[in-house]
């Protein structure tokens, strides 16, 4: 017996709740910007700038003694965190320490420098306080020492990165099916975007530069998605000429609801043993990914395809010219 999570005939009226979704959507979205424009995103070392210093011990560590230590040293803010460490037995921390502001400059240096230089002295003023400290059983594990100028550059590329990944979407959508159908992929694509970033300012989640690579999968995730139910819409066109437009999207849909719920459920099945086992590092991108691809299926079923109603996509684009008679 084969596992069947959705039945092989199914007959939802998808379409009779578009208003619904619409409203449920339209809600999402007015939260997520508010939740933007009045929380703010929890930006990570990768935009913010500062060091990070991820360390380990065959001992256990006490997260308050190394907050004590490094706090002592004047640096700002500074954020301590118990990891989980699968590779073994061992006990590891990682300390976020924020960027460095640079009041004085000296004449042989520019400001930039001056930054990069503050944040080594930074680096090495928090490494000489966790030795003393923790002692020579510590190990480094890892530094990440990140100046102004390519957090700078970080934020700018990764927008430019999902801007750019929506646009050629919208031209390779445009060139295989019709216009009306590239901009319901590209609304579904904005919205998913849109609450994606409103989840990370409602939770305070750390947005870092693998959020962006999360992102950037979640658009290519959604547009697969999408591009399944809409060939099957192009191909239900063909093969019924007289059927109303809503009819066939909600035949379409629940053509391909077992191919889209399969895929879903093994895409989470995945990334909710990476949210539970992957530790600290990978949690924010598997949340991404799991919250994205949540998302993504609902607005390819709720926002794309009910958006062919709205945009009115011809009957008769997909005729073929009639053979000429000899």
């Amino acid at each position: 017996m084969f596992l069947k999570l959705v039945p092989e005939s199914t007959n939802i009226p998808f379409v009779k709740v578009r208003f619904i979704a619409m409203l449920f959507s339209a809600a999402l979205i007015v939260g997520s910007f508010f939740a933007l424009f009045t929380i703010g995103l929890n930006f990570g070392i990768d935009f913010r700038g500062g060091v990070t210093i991820e360390v380990t011990d065959s001992e256990p560590i006490e997260l308050d003694a190394v907050r004590n230590a490094v706090g002592e040293l004047g640096l700002g803010n500074v954020n301590v965190q118990a990891i989980q460490d699968f590779a073994g037995s061992e006990e590891a921390v990682v300390v976020y320490v924020e960027q460095q502001d640079v009041s004085v400059v000296d004449d042989d240096e520019d400001a930039n420098t001056a930054s990069e230089n503050a944040q080594q002295e930074a680096r090495g003023a928090v490494e000489g306080a966790l030795r003393e400290l923790l002692g020579e059983g510590m190990q480094i594990r890892k530094v990440d020492v990140v100046g102004p100028t390519v957090s700078g550059e970080l934020i700018q590329k990764g927008i430019t990165a999902v801007i750019l990944a929506i646009a050629m979407m919208l031209i390779y959508i445009w060139l295989r099916f019709e216009w009306q159908f590239s901009l319901g992929a590209i609304v579904a694509l904005v919205h998913d975007v849109i609450i994606t970033m409103g989840m990370f300012a409602v939770t305070q989640l750390k947005f870092e530069l693998a959020i962006i690579a999360a992102i950037l999968t979640i658009v290519g995730y959604s547009m697969n998605d999408t591009v399944v139910v809409y060939d099957r819409v192009r191909e239900n066109l063909r093969k019924f000429k007289s059927k109303p437009l809503g009819d066939i999207l909600d035949l379409s849909i629940n053509d391909t609801l077992a191919r889209t719920v399969m895929t879903s459920v093994t895409t989470l099945l995945a990334l909710i043993s990476l949210a539970i086992f992957g530790g600290e590092v990978l949690r924010g991108f598997t949340l991404a990914m799991i919250w994205g691809i949540v998302i993504g299926t609902y607005s390819s079923i709720f926002v794309a395809s009910p958006f062919l109603l709205a945009t009115g996509v011809k009957r008769d684009w997909s005729k073929q010219p009639a053979a000429a008679t000899p």
